[in-house]
């Protein structure tokens, strides 16, 4: 395995796949690393990467195992997870997110530990934290 690529790659499902990833990318700067079509007008499956990182998405199947992935906007805006992107400056992402008129939840600031980062909501409702603190790059506490 290289060890210079993603073995942890989060998986989501979107009602609208292809307006994800065009966010991901426009946004928060993700780019498209390989999308495969579904039936009518769908995403069967699409990897987008960000430096040595990758996450995998897809859109909503009404299938068995589909029907247990739920969008924050189906539970209340309630979600069971989030996702921390490592950047060398938020601020630049912070201020492209924001004149796209994206929400910004928690706007661009300074963490205990050394962090600049802000976290903004994608257009289904998933929470992402951008920000430069890089846990590979710190020494474990």
């Amino acid at each position: 395995m290289d060890p210079t690529r993603s073995t942890v790659m989060p998986t989501l499902r979107y009602r609208d796949a292809q307006a994800a990833i065009d966010w991901l990318c426009n946004e928060l700067g993700f780019t498209l690393h390989a999308s495969y079509p579904g039936p009518n007008n769908t995403v069967g499956h699409a990897e987008l990467t960000l430096n040595t990182g990758m996450i995998m998405l897809g859109s909503e199947k009404d299938d068995e195992y589909g029907k247990g992935f739920k969008s924050p906007a189906e539970l209340g805006n309630v979600e069971t997870r989030s996702t921390y992107v490592v950047v060398k400056d938020a601020e630049a992402v912070s201020n492209r997110a924001r004149s796209a008129g994206s929400q910004i939840v928690r706007p661009l600031h300074a963490t205990d530990y050394g962090s600049h980062e802000f976290t903004v909501k994608d257009p289904e409702g998933h929470s992402w934290t951008v920000g430069t603190y890089d846990p590979w790059a710190t020494p474990a506490m």
